[in-house]
């Protein structure tokens, strides 16, 4: 069943927000796990992951902010990695021929290899249809076939409802510093003039990401990052096929990752290691959470570090990253 455009109500856009809320938070373990399996860390795959890694902490912002701004108090679900599930995407939408180069693929957490860096390319694959003029509200989240499908579904959703927005509302902004081009990452307006703000960030979410075509194939310079991005114009999906095609280095294979074993072999400091990853990530989205519901924990980024440190010693002892017990 689908649910005809004029049917939005605010239930339907919260129940979009918190899904941009999952899907970005999805991203972020499953990228940092490839990142951290590259053995040389000056490789250019993983520099080129390590900016994606950075976007996606923004977008996750920005969901966040969008959906504070709405009214919805967003909840950080851990992540779940399993088969080819990918929350709120659904690739069998998409045309056949897009997607063909990119399977098979998994939705598992893994080191940097072909399965993965198709998952990465689907992920950000670009939206194609741009002819499609109505939206229509999906009755299942899970039937976008790229983010660009979604956040138009999205950006629609949010424009009918465009009177429920209070500005100023839970924001949060770590990252303006590294966009001085950017007029604002947070949702400051109410009504009309707070939707200006949300089309803003949807746009950046998008055009950083590849979610949707683009008639200049780079950037705009007002969503690039100034500081730290060792290719700034480039979005998402174009540095992730440039690592598939290219292994990221001047034809090179893909970068040499720690090799792994069975959890069969794992010995009793393998396991700790492993626990000591989980309790960090629950940690982490704990304060996440508390981030986004107005607090304003002071040990957000030194527990960020420690996961990606737990993360890289997983994988040097030979141990497959893991964020939950359930998974």
């Amino acid at each position: 069943m689908k649910i005809e455009h004029h049917e939005w109500a605010l239930e339907h856009l919260d129940t979009h927000l918190q899904a941009a809320v999952d899907l970005e938070l999805w991203t972020i373990p499953f990228y940092m796990s490839a990142m951290y399996s590259i053995k040389d860390r000056n490789s250019t795959a993983y520099q080129l992951i390590r900016t994606i890694v950075n976007q996606e902490m923004l977008h996750l912002q920005c969901a966040a902010n969008m959906a504070n701004a709405y009214g919805l108090s967003p909840k950080i679900n851990t992540p779940v990695y399993e088969g080819t599930y990918i929350p709120h995407l659904n690739f069998s939408l998409d045309p056949p021929e897009s997607t063909k180069p990119y399977k098979p693929y998994t939705a598992e957490i893994g080191p940097l290899d072909e399965l993965h860096i198709n998952a990465m390319c689907l992920v950000e694959i670009p939206e194609f249809d741009t002819t499609k003029k109505e939206i229509i509200l999906q009755s299942r989240i899970e039937e976008y076939g790229s983010i660009g499908a979604f956040y138009e579904a999205l950006r629609f959703g949010a424009y009918l409802l465009r009177g429920k927005i209070k500005g100023g509302v839970r924001q949060v902004d770590y990252f303006s510093s590294f966009y001085r081009n950017m007029p604002d990452m947070i949702v400051t307006q109410s009504g009309a003039k707070g939707f200006d703000q949300v089309g803003l960030l949807i746009d950046l979410i998008t055009d950083q990401g590849e979610g949707q075509c683009k008639v200049d194939e780079t950037i705009p310079s007002v969503f690039q990052n100034t500081a730290d991005d060792i290719e700034p114009a480039q979005d998402h999906f174009t540095k992730f096929n440039q690592i598939k095609t290219e292994g990221g280095d001047n034809g090179a294979l893909l970068p040499e990752t720690f090799p792994t074993k069975p959890c069969s072999e794992y010995t009793n400091e393998d396991k700790q290691l492993e626990k000591i990853l989980i309790d960090q990530f629950t940690q982490l989205t704990s304060l996440l959470e508390g981030l986004f519901s107005g607090e304003n924990p002071d040990n957000f980024f030194p527990i960020m570090a420690s996961v990606g440190g737990a993360i890289r010693n997983c994988w040097e002892h030979g141990v497959t990253p893991k964020y939950s017990y359930a998974n």
